[in-house]
């Protein structure tokens, strides 16, 4: 800045900052500071509540007959009884101060649920199913597709196109899939939904008559991987 002041006088603050690289802002900067801005600190109000009455209305909110209750009621109820400690405003300015301006009142919790998954380490030892609704030819008109998918190696096992989603149609391809994978007893586990074609029974007559495991609820593991979707393409 010391250069820039001495050679400004002859060739001007613009020649001067472009010969030795800087720019004119930061040299405008620099003679002239800017101004600080803050605004200053305010003043305590004269009818502020002291300490101790700060106190005061803290423990009367955190009291039992006030613990659950909002400030509204709190004020609400204290002028009923001829108190006045201090306005709503008050009472949610102090609590905000603490960290307690959250719900106050007693809420249902609900338990987290570990997701249920199951592990396929080979063929023919997991396999999920599912019923997908296809458009027809004409309007109004639906297919309903019907796929079995092997989960360690995602190959469709067996899959029907129907007319209509029915038990007996899933329990006659179940049926046809085992047989043609040639699946021994205790040695599948087979996973789908809940939809009724899924949770009837004949399905699960036949699943028992087969030696097939239906996981539910399914086992949880950390190690473990997601069930995926069968595909609804066939």
């Amino acid at each position: 800045m010391t250069a820039v002041d001495a050679v400004a006088p002859h060739l001007g603050a613009t020649q001067a900052c472009r010969a030795l690289g800087i720019s004119r802002a930061t040299l405008y900067r620099r003679r002239w500071p800017p101004v600080s801005t803050a605004r200053p600190s305010r003043a305590r109000p004269p009818r502020a509540l002291s300490d101790a009455e700060r106190q005061t209305v803290r423990a009367v909110l955190h009291s039992e007959r006030f613990c659950d209750t909002a400030p509204a009621e709190v004020v609400a109820t204290l002028l009923d009884e001829g108190t006045y400690l201090a306005s709503e405003r008050t009472m949610y300015r102090i609590l905000t101060q603490a960290g307690q301006t959250g719900e106050r009142r007693n809420q249902l919790t609900h338990a987290r649920h570990a997701r249920p998954e199951l592990l396929a380490t080979q063929p023919n030892e997991l396999w999920s199913w599912d019923i997908t609704r296809l458009l027809g030819p004409a309007t109004w008109t639906y297919y309903y597709l019907y796929v079995v998918m092997d989960v360690f190696s995602r190959y469709v096992v067996g899959w029907m196109v129907a007319h209509a989603e029915q038990a007996a149609l899933a329990e006659r391809l179940l049926a046809a899939t085992c047989a043609k994978q040639q699946i021994l007893p205790h040695t599948l586990t087979v996973h789908a939904d809940r939809g009724s074609s899924m949770t009837s029974k004949p399905v699960a007559f036949l699943l028992a008559d087969l030696g097939v495991t239906r996981p539910t609820p399914a086992p949880t593991s950390p190690t473990t991987t997601p069930i995926p979707r069968a595909s609804s393409r066939p």
